[in-house]
């Protein structure tokens, strides 16, 4: 039971203020050396942390007893990590006074709020993965958009005309968190995405924060720049989504984002469009089913030796160009460095030693790097210079600017070894970070604190000279602490100013005012040294946080140089080619194979296809064949060769001509809706129509198997339809592959112009079948569906009755054949060579001239056949 206010102690009291202020979070009370939960927040975490939860009035009775648990100061962040993992909101609340001085109650307040789309700490995030937040608002029809890592600084905005385009955007950046406000941002299509597909953590936002007027002067102030800079002019939802998140952020993080520096708007037309389900379905980063990266075209393709060039691999994957002369330029650059192995292999080495410099540029702005940050942080900037030289030896354009780019920033890395101790501890407030020789006044504390010799050495030799005693000593005992010793033949030169503490039997002990200031600072020292410590490491940070434009611009410069030797590596490993990129509408690739399949193959070799799509002769191609023939892997390879032509890396080909394509469609599988309550039909109608709507001439559609989920005709009827529409060069004119098993849509190739048939090639030998996984061109001639169904372990008697079923459907023309009969357990089977020798006998005979003799004769001739 909830104590009443006036009945809290004063610690209590300010919990309480301090919580009824953040009720959406788990507030973190600094106490001393822990963090402390209380009431709901105890119970929660302790339930979710595995904590045991316990009290301080055990003197209560247990109903009116607050629940508390807590953690070290030194290990929150785990415990942090696992809460935000989980999707809850913590809020940091930390002393913002000493103890040992504060009088009375010490002030207390938030210091920041960790969300999963905030999280800075390296130890909470996938160093190869941004982290976005997301802000979706929506108004008249359209919706602003904008995205966020708050960990490396980048900020994106554009706008979105529906809510497909809102999906297909969410799909690109992943975020781990979404706010939302305005008209349909909760519509079905965008729920789906960010709750389904995404399992974003969602904010409803507040009316007051999506202001356009507070937008404008919030973005104008932080970025120091003109909307018409910005280029958001005229765009308000573009301008309201930005100032919401930005606002959000400044609220959650509690100081100014000085290393959020640029807004970046860009449009649809930048980037080619992948939607979610093209996205799931070519298993660009993650795969279908365990959701793990191996088994990825990104898997494939990451060779990458720093976090940053793994960050913008994933971001070219995830973002292929449109732009031809921007994909050239960084084939050109790929060439380069396949071409040149000496200068590859010495950037990769330099490339291993850099650190990730934009995180921790990110921490020193936010005010949560500590030493061994920094520490890494000169590490990464000492490996610029060879980085740097070794882009010097490369001629490519953007090899050049990337080298230009680059800022070797000794400077900093001077200051931060010259500063800090090779090996300073974890926390910032204990002391023991600052090296010698960085602060004369910090050497003298550190030499007064270890007994202060060097101190005492100079005022014994300076009372000496003045009394001209040369016996004169400085000492220290416990009882008197510092003293001076005079013999007793030198009495009579004691300056009037010594006060005498002890009289022993050879001499005389003696203080002074100056040894009783020296005593006074042996004793504060500590503290003095710790404060001044975190001073000069506090100087340090503000002065690195002030470099984050230097910083920042040559952390993408080495990104993407490493991106680039990635990409050129395993060019070399995989034996690719450089693709020819043209403003024509033709695909044209020469032994292509599938990058992931190829990877993952170990004991065979992968065939490879050629490829000739998008021609005004060749604009659709129905390809047929037995399921597990390879159609759907032939399919994911050429998209996957178009997408990997169009962010800038060599592709599995002999050779490639790729015609720039501006999206890349799929449908693949079937699969259930249960949580929506769709069917597999629905799903994929609601799929195909997504696809009719959105697709140009420039489009890629990749069709598989579509209609199968209705009824025979039903399904082949909308089949032909979607593929007519998509043929017509006057509705869509999309290049097309189409797989299917409706053998009869092979007919269009005789009635329309530009539709091929193409099927995967099997050789039969005997009741064996053996996939081929060529493409060749016409229409199979079977669908060998039988076979692949005792490939997969169908039971003999199911086989032979489906042999039997398919019989009388070819012969007699009719779609649904007779029950069964009952076997008897010691049938026939028809599935070896003897029963096949059985059927032909069998078939030879004329029962209808059989004499009852002849009869026999023949039933014997078959018994001893089969036995």
């Amino acid at each position: 039971m909830a104590q009443a206010t006036n009945e809290l102690t004063p610690m209590r009291r300010q919990y309480q203020q301090i919580k009824d202020q953040h009720k959406d979070c788990i507030l973190m009370f600094r106490l001393g050396d822990f963090y402390e939960m209380f009431d709901e927040d105890a119970k929660l975490t302790a339930r979710e942390l595995d904590l045991t939860l316990t009290t301080r009035d055990r003197g209560k009775p247990k109903e009116e007893q607050t629940p508390m648990c807590g953690v070290p100061y030194h290990s929150v962040d785990s415990y942090i990590a696992r809460l935000v993992q989980k999707g809850y909101k913590v809020a940091i609340c930390e002393q913002m006074e000493d103890p040992a001085t504060a009088k009375g109650l010490v002030q207390r307040d938030i210091t920041r709020i960790i969300t999963p789309g905030t999280v800075t700490e390296s130890c909470m995030l996938d160093e190869n993965k941004n982290n976005y937040i997301g802000c979706i608002y929506g108004e008249s029809g359209k919706f602003g958009l904008a995205f966020c890592d708050v960990s490396t600084g980048a900020f994106f905005t554009t706008v979105c005309s529906d809510a497909q385009n809102v999906a297909s955007e969410l799909g690109r950046f992943a975020p781990s968190e979404i706010l939302r406000y305005g008209s349909n941002v909760d519509c079905e299509i965008i729920d789906d995405a960010v709750f389904r597909r995404l399992n974003c953590c969602v904010s409803e936002g507040k009316q007051e924060l999506f202001a356009l007027e507070s937008a404008e002067k919030l973005l104008e102030n932080h970025f120091h720049a003109t909307l018409s800079q910005m280029g958001i002019a005229g765009m308000p939802a573009a301008v309201i989504a930005s100032g919401a998140l930005l606002q959000t952020l400044l609220t959650l993080q509690r100081n100014d984002l000085a290393h959020i520096r640029e807004l970046q708007y860009y449009t649809t037309g930048r980037f080619m469009e992948l939607d979610l389900d093209a996205r799931r379905n070519l298993e660009l980063t993650e795969t279908m089913r365990s959701k793990e990266k191996r088994g990825t075209l990104l898997w494939v393709l990451d060779k990458t030796h720093t976090a940053m060039g793994g960050r913008m691999l994933r971001s070219w994957l995830e973002k292929p160009l449109l732009d031809p002369v921007e994909i050239t330029r960084r084939h050109g650059a790929v060439e380069e460095l396949t071409d040149n192995v000496i200068v590859r292999g010495e950037l990769e080495q330099a490339l291993r030693d850099v650190t990730d410099l934009e995180r921790v540029q990110t921490r020193i702005v936010t005010g949560t790097v500590n030493c061994r940050d920094l520490l890494g942080l000169a590490r990464g900037f000492r490996a610029l210079p060879d980085v740097k030289a070794q882009l010097q030896k490369c001629d490519s354009p953007l090899l050049k600017k990337l080298e230009a780019a680059i800022d070797p920033l000794t400077d900093c890395a001077d200051r931060i070894e010259n500063t800090l101790v090779d090996d300073p501890p974890l926390t910032i407030r204990e002391g023991g970070i600052i090296r010698k020789g960085a602060s004369e006044e910090a050497d003298r504390l550190r030499d007064i604190m270890e007994g202060g010799s060097g101190t005492i050495a100079a005022i014994e030799a300076s009372e000496r000279e003045k009394t001209g005693i040369r016996t004169l000593k400085v000492g220290f005992n416990r009882v008197f602490g510092y003293y001076i010793e005079v013999s007793k033949s030198f009495i009579d030169q004691v300056p009037a100013n010594y006060i005498r503490k002890q009289t022993l039997a050879n001499c005389e002990r003696y203080i002074t005012q100056e040894l009783k200031e020296l005593e006074n600072q042996v004793l504060t020292a500590k503290d003095r040294l710790t404060a001044l410590e975190y001073q000069i490491f506090t100087q340090l940070r503000e002065y690195l946080a002030k470099q984050a434009a230097r910083v920042q611009q040559t952390a993408a410069a080495v990104a993407a140089a490493d991106t680039l030797c990635s990409l050129a590596a395993v060019a070399v490993q995989r034996g690719y080619c450089r693709p020819e990129i043209t403003l024509g509408r033709e695909i044209t690739i020469e032994n292509g194979r599938h990058p992931v399949v190829e990877a993952m193959l170990k004991d065979s070799l992968f065939v490879p296809n050629d490829t000739h799509l998008g021609a005004e002769d060749n604009q659709v191609s129905i390809i047929t064949g037995p399921n597990m023939a390879g159609k759907s892997t032939y399919m994911r390879q050429v998209a996957l060769i178009v997408l990997m032509a169009q962010m800038g890396s060599f592709v599995p080909a002999r050779s490639a001509k790729i015609g720039l394509v501006d999206r890349v469609f799929t449908r693949i599988g079937a699969s259930d809706d249960l949580a929506s309550g769709q069917s597999t039909f629905m799903v994929e109608m609601a799929e195909v129509a997504t696809i009719l709507k959105y697709a140009t001439s420039r489009s890629l559609l990749i069709l598989d198997e579509i209609g199968r989920g209705t009824s025979t005709y039903d399904g082949m009827a909308i089949a032909r339809a979607v593929l007519e529409y998509a043929a017509n060069p006057k509705r869509l004119g999309a290049k097309t592959l189409f797989a299917t098993h409706y053998h009869e849509l092979s007919t269009l190739e005789d009635k329309l112009p530009n539709v091929k048939n193409y099927n995967i090639a099997v050789k039969k030998r005997g009741e064996q079948m053996i996939f081929l996984r060529k493409i060749v061109p016409g229409a199979t001639d079977d669908s060998y569906g039988i076979e692949v169904a005792k490939l997969a372990g169908i039971p003999a008697p199911v086989i032979t009755r489906a042999r039997e079923i398919l019989a009388e459907l070819e012969s007699e023309g009719v779609v649904t054949a007779p029950a069964a009969q009952k076997e008897p357990e010691d049938q026939v089977s028809m599935m070896d060579l003897t029963s096949q020798q059985v059927v032909a006998a069998l078939s030879a005979i004329s029962v209808e001239t059989l004499t009852p003799i002849e009869a026999m004769n023949e039933l014997y001739k078959l018994k001893k056949m089969l036995d």
